[in-house]
């Protein structure tokens, strides 16, 4: 399969204007395969 950016493309979920580099609060979602408690408890 050939990549054309035209087609395969993802739209940005960042807040425009938003400097992500700068300390704050941010929540995050980690996925893993087949939902398994491979993180701790």
């Amino acid at each position: 399969m050939i990549f054309d950016p035209d087609t395969h493309h993802r739209r940005s979920v960042r807040l425009t204007g938003y400097d992500y580099s700068k300390a704050g609060l941010y929540f995050i979602t980690i996925c893993t395969h087949n939902r398994l408690c491979v993180l701790g408890q």
